[in-house]
């Protein structure tokens, strides 16, 4: 390198959502693609119990990363844009420096990714980040305020029935009258806050109605 500076990228993989794996391969992927000449890309990996472990930062290590990285969390400073190492319990060493980072890349998918809590954190932190904001974020995660903010906007969407899981649990003969009085088979049923068509099912008829809900 002709002595410029690379921009240090932290990776955020991994998560506590139901697509864990697929968060693996689309890090991986973006790790691929950045040109190692402009950007040194530093793996952040967050276990499936929500602890954020820091790597190696090679491709063929990713999945290592879960298992044997150092914890790390994020600083209380926000002027700090660093991840604070973890000591071990049985260690008396002083406080350690910070791992640096320019800008955080979440690939986090589904819950606690990419409905607006981490980029909430990282905002607290004080780190930027890739992707939209939280507002953005959010209601992109949400179907249902999704669409009624489109209906709001004016803009075409298909017809659809929002059903909480109490209202589901606690009266479902009224639930599915309801959902009959808006729409005609074939119809789709789909978690509200769930990504990467996890939960969708096809429906054809009312007999499959409940179990699809």
């Amino acid at each position: 390198m002709s002595g410029k500076t690379r921009l240090r990228v932290g990776i955020l993989f991994g998560g506590r959502s139901g697509e864990h794996e697929v968060s693996l391969a689309s890090a991986a992927s973006v790790i691929r693609a950045l040109d190692p000449e402009k950007y040194e890309a530093v793996p952040i990996g967050i276990t499936k119990e929500g602890r954020w472990l820091v790597g190696a930062g090679a491709q063929k290590l990713l999945p290592e990363v879960l298992k044997s990285g150092e914890r790390v969390v994020l600083p209380a400073d926000p002027s700090a844009a660093s991840l604070v190492p973890v000591a071990p319990a049985d260690s008396s060493s002083s406080a350690r420096p910070g791992i640096h980072v320019d800008v955080m890349f979440p690939v986090l998918h589904g819950t606690f990714g990419e409905d607006g809590t981490v980029q909430g954190l990282l905002e607290l932190a004080g780190l930027p980040y890739v992707g939209a904001g939280v507002l953005a974020s959010s209601v992109g995660m949400d179907k249902d305020v999704q669409k009624r903010l489109f209906a709001q906007a004016g803009l075409p969407i298909v017809p659809f029935v929002a059903v909480t899981r109490h209202d589901w649990e606690r009266e479902p003969k009224k639930t599915i009258a309801k959902i009959h009085k808006a729409l005609n088979y074939p119809l789709f049923v789909k978690p509200a806050t769930l990504g990467s068509s996890v939960g969708m099912t096809r429906v054809a008829t009312r007999k499959e109605l409940p179990d699809a809900l």
